[in-house]
């Protein structure tokens, strides 16, 4: 069943003497429970894409809908809205509290939607390997353990789509492939669709499809035999 649904989307940006294409007509259909990779050199569009796709940029032009129903765009609480109830997010830069515990890290979330539920913090926790950790603070755990924790953050408020920009780029390789184990392991357990963007070759066997961008174009979009 899809889920997203792009068709023709540009998004361009005016700039003193010319204009960036940053996007330059996608059209990109995911199902859900699949995991997407969108690899490509730098400007390619990846992240103005993921971005589009977040409803945090709105594409000069195209459409887009989600699970059968418009995104809105350029309405801001609207645009708000439609994150907060569909899109999880994980940032290369753990972004965790310092001073919260990794268990007042998840309630934090789950309070912001609307879903304070302990119990369900710590399965999450567990579910990412860090059952043990729930009362530290984020400076005394490992940065590989760190950005587990922002996955289970991620996942607190049962987003239907998670989305990543260079997840793995703080980590090394052999910490990276921990976390996108645990990723993989964790998304699908909860059922859950997954956009990652990266410049790491070595990430797609993570997924269940590749998209290769440039120039603000798909270059191609090839299934992975896992």
């Amino acid at each position: 069943m899809t889920l997203v649904e792009i068709s023709e989307m540009e998004r361009h940006y005016v700039m003193a003497s010319e204009t960036v294409r940053a996007l330059d007509g996608i059209d990109l259909s995911i199902n859900k429970g699949e995991r997407i990779i969108l690899l490509g050199p730098s400007g390619s569009g990846k992240t103005t894409l993921l971005n589009c796709v977040a409803a945090l940029d709105n594409p000069t032009a195209g459409d887009y809908s989600f699970d059968g129903e418009s995104v809105p765009r350029n309405h801001a609480e609207k645009m708000t809205t439609f994150r907060r109830e569909n899109i999880g997010y994980v940032f290369q830069f753990f972004n965790l509290l310092q001073d919260l515990t990794v268990l007042e890290n998840i309630l934090l979330i789950q309070e912001l939607s609307g879903k304070r539920d302990k119990k369900r913090a710590i399965e999450l926790l567990s579910l990412v390997g860090l059952e043990a950790e729930v009362n530290r603070f984020p400076a005394e755990i490992s940065g590989g353990q760190q950005q587990r924790v922002a996955i289970a953050r991620s996942l607190a408020k049962s987003p239907k789509l998670l989305l990543g920009d260079e997840l793995t780029g703080n980590l090394d390789s052999a910490t990276s492939s921990k976390v996108m184990e645990v990723l993989v392991k964790a998304c699908d357990a909860e059922g859950i669709t997954v956009i990652m963007v990266t410049h790491d070759e070595s990430l797609a066997k993570y997924a269940t499809r590749v998209v290769r961008l440039d120039s603000g174009k798909i270059i191609s979009d090839e299934k992975v035999n896992n």
